[in-house]
């Protein structure tokens, strides 16, 4: 019953901690100029208008509507995200998309895999593929930080194409490293979307290897 409990209360705290990260993602959101909406972010080859657009996708579509979209995609899922993404971001105003995610604070949304825990992922790495791409100083709340970089496995790894052979990740700002090798150096935020398959800007990064992960 103990063990149990845990779990529910564990589950508890990620579902609180997915609610509160894409509340303050809004106001963030709406806070951002028109310059800002139109700029890259780190996921290659989107403007920040379509990370957003996509961050609420699954909150929109139901399943029916999803299987459908990915039919026209001819079963690829990165091509069916790519286009809703695109889509519905030159569908819904700067103010809607903002509010998707607020007024779903609380949707019981998950990806196909991964449960709670990637839903939390989801809602942060893509909040950091915005502001880190826009130079925002916003960081991610340790508690919701450790939950994913303790989550790392090499499956996940491999479905974002990254490769850390010869690597050891190694947070700056708290205690947590990941991979044996070469240390790479930076903040654990940093580090996350390092994780996820994301190149951050250069400078944010140390090491002899910190490169393969830095620039387009």
């Amino acid at each position: 019953m103990e063990k149990a409990t845990t779990v529910k209360d564990e589950q508890a705290d990620i579902k609180a901690a997915i609610a509160a990260e894409r509340r303050e993602l809004a106001d963030l959101f709406d806070s951002l100029r028109a310059d800002g909406w139109n700029a890259p972010s780190l996921c290659e080859g989107w403007t920040v208008r379509e990370v957003v657009a996509h961050m609420s996708m699954g909150f929109r579509l139901s399943l029916p509507a999803t299987l459908r979209e990915l039919v026209k995609a001819r079963g690829n899922l990165h091509r069916m995200t790519d286009r809703v993404a695109r889509r519905d971001a030159t569908a819904h105003s700067v103010a809607e998309l903002g509010a998707f995610l607020r007024d779903n604070a609380d949707h019981p949304w998950t990806p196909p895999v991964g449960g709670l825990v990637a839903a939390l992922g989801h809602d942060v790495v893509h909040g950091l593929d915005v502001t880190t791409a826009l130079g925002l100083d916003r960081r991610v709340p340790v508690d919701r930080l450790r939950i994913l970089l303790d989550d790392i496995k090499p499956r996940g790894l491999k479905f974002f194409g990254v490769d850390l052979t010869g690597i050891r990740l190694c947070a700056e700002d708290m205690d947590w490293s990941y991979g044996v090798g070469d240390p790479v150096y930076g903040a654990a935020q940093d580090l996350l979307v390092v994780a996820f398959g994301r190149r951050l800007p250069p400078g944010r990064l140390r090491g002899r290897a910190s490169n393969r992960f830095t620039g387009r």
